[in-house]
């Protein structure tokens, strides 16, 4: 396998493997990794569907891209993902995959036109004082120490960021800038977060470092990502023959370890009950989603609060029996042994009349039932005591929503703080009482609160206790190789594998993972595409630098007589108009 870009390798359609109809290929897991890494298994490595099964522990696909209509319940959506024009993987795949919506397009067509027609930012991304524009204005407000913190952090090596929380790298300085709140309440991390992904999401997304404050740079499916997403792809799976089994969990995996060579031997499962299992010889392809940030997710009702689930955890229980044979296969307690540090909570409002959506069109300044962007991501409460943010995404958001429905995403980061309405941490509250507080951080009258809550919404709250495993601090070897050296005929796919460059927590690398283990494990002779490097863009990086620095220039040594003979000089070459161009200079 190698990386490539540009379209000579973009648009070349490899040869047949040699040796692919020998073979078959089990994944473990159906989320968004084993989709996409079965869709390239046939696609480029030419291999039959039918030759292809996906063990998942679930009753249906898709694993964290999800959306579902509950009975009794309501609406649910646990997460949403937030993409950009780069995820050149995830494109890469569904220029293939036909859309569900629009007869001879692919999801990437269908995808492309929508942003195209109704391109995605927000009008008011924070707000203080229940309602009101807490007048962000699109400033990163970084002093000049905070400034020099990121650029010491993007600078740095890998191994220096390696075990490093992001308040170690950090100070106050930093942590109190609009940057910050931007930048943790957008991707969920913490102060505890790791300082390397940190730093892996600055060079992977340096080039949409403007579009941060207002999320220009996103872009978002019409539907929930399961309708939109994963039963496209589904669908174009099981038309080309692939099995699917359902109710089955992956106990362990047989390996064969002696010498450099190493080759999975027998998948141990529980289907429906029953123990079961496949022998592996070398021309049997396992491909093994380990950890997930879903995993143990429970859901409370308008009624009930949902349950910080601390048992039994299959997806990791698998990793940890893994990682025991081999310690190139990873360290799974470095992501899962701190719950109180990888969980949150989210919950999904329904809103039942009017009331409601006339206080999220005050805040979002757009009609809620236009059918076109509302909030253009979330709207950050931030001086809420839970960190609290929410989001209204295009409606309907489900296909089978009621016209005059409003689905609301909510989120918070902290969940063991008391609110400043209920007065209640948001694990302890029912799908009423978060409601309530949203209401209070929108400015609904306070009179007005108990009954709308109650009368015209209903919320599903969610909480997840490993869903931000993955930002843990860690270290080279903390995560396996998505296929590990020697491996003849396994690959690790999914979040908590590892490969270059990448950022994590983001449909792209669940995709890459995919991508990677299929064009590794049958020596397909194509490129995978690699991360967009924009980090090396000295257009991107300059452009970066002026945002960072709220547009002010530098200042150029010296007395004004002589700022101007530099400034001329500098501005009659290359470098001096890109500097010019992004107002780094100035002659003022």
């Amino acid at each position: 396998m190698y990386y490539s870009s540009g379209n000579y390798e973009a648009f070349a359609r490899p040869r047949k493997p040699e040796g692919v109809d020998g073979k078959t290929a089990w994944f473990v897991g159906s989320g968004l990794a084993s989709l996409s890494g079965a869709a390239f298994l046939i696609r480029d490595g030419q291999l039959p569907g039918d030759k292809i099964t996906i063990l998942e522990e679930l009753k249906l696909p898709g694993g964290a891209l999800d959306g579902i209509r509950k009975p009794k319940k309501g609406f649910v959506i646990r997460g949403g993902r937030e993409m950009e024009n780069h995820f050149e993987c995830l494109w890469d795949l569904y220029r293939t995959i036909p859309s569900m919506e629009i007869d001879g397009a692919s999801v990437l067509d269908e995808f492309y036109w929508l942003n195209k027609d109704d391109p995605n930012f927000s009008l008011q991304r924070a707000t203080v004082e229940r309602g009101q524009d807490a007048h962000t204005d699109g400033l990163f407000t970084l002093n000049d120490k905070a400034q020099k913190e990121i650029v010491k952090v993007f600078l740095a090596t890998r191994e220096e960021m390696e075990d490093k929380r992001i308040d170690e790298v950090f100070s106050k300085d930093f942590l109190q800038s609009n940057f910050w709140l931007y930048w943790r309440t957008m991707f969920a991390f913490e102060e505890w977060h790791s300082a390397l992904e940190m730093k892996l999401y600055l060079h992977r997304f340096i080039h949409h470092i403007g579009g941060l404050p207002d999320f220009s740079a996103l872009k978002f499916t019409k539907y929930n990502q399961y309708e939109s997403l994963v039963l496209p792809l589904y669908q174009w799976l099981l038309d080309q023959g692939v099995n699917f089994k359902f109710d089955t969990t992956v106990t362990d995996v047989d390996f064969d370890l002696s010498g450099k060579r190493k080759q999975a031997t027998r998948i141990h499962w529980v289907s429906e009950g029953v123990e079961g299992g496949v022998d592996l010889s070398e021309n049997d392809l396992l491909l093994m989603t380990i950890g997930s940030l879903t995993e143990n997710s429970d859901e409370g009702d308008q009624d009930t609060p949902a349950k910080l689930n601390t048992g039994p955890a299959p997806a990791w229980d698998l990793w940890r029996t893994l990682a025991a044979k081999d310690p190139a296969f990873g360290r799974p307690e470095v992501f899962a042994g701190d719950i109180e540090k990888t969980k949150w909570e989210s919950a999904t409002v329904t809103t039942l009349d009017q009331r409601i959506p006339e206080y999220i069109q005050k805040i979002c300044k757009r009609d809620p039932f236009s059918g076109k962007v509302v909030t253009g991501g979330i709207v950050t409460a931030k001086d809420s005591s839970w960190l609290l943010s929410w989001t209204v995404n295009r409606q309907p958001h489900f296909k089978q929503q009621p016209k005059d429905q409003i689905v609301v995403w909510v989120y918070s980061l902290f969940a063991d703080v008391p609110g400043d309405y209920v007065k209640k941490t948001m694990q302890e509250c029912t799908g009423e009482e978060i409601t309530q507080e949203w209401l209070y951080h929108m400015g609904v009258p306070v009179a007005d609160i108990p009954d709308l809550a109650a009368n015209a919404a209903t919320c599903v709250p969610c909480m997840m206790p490993y869903v931000t495993a993955f930002f843990m601090p860690r270290k080279a070897g903390d995560r396996p190789n998505v296929v590990p050296d020697g491996s003849v005929n396994f690959a690790f796919i999914g979040q908590f594998s590892e490969t270059s460059r990448d950022c994590i927590f983001t449909t792209e690398y669940s995709v890459r993972t995919g991508m990677e283990a299929a064009y590794q494990l049958l020596n397909i002779e194509r490129g995978v595409p690699e991360v967009f490097n924009s980090t090396y863009d000295i257009r991107s990086l300059l452009a970066a630098t002026s945002r960072l620095r709220d547009g002010k220039a530098i200042d150029l040594p010296g007395p004004q007589i002589l700022r101007k003979q530099l400034f001329k000089r500098l501005d009659s070459t290359e470098v001096g108009e890109l500097l010019s161009e992004f107002g780094l200079i100035s002659d003022k």
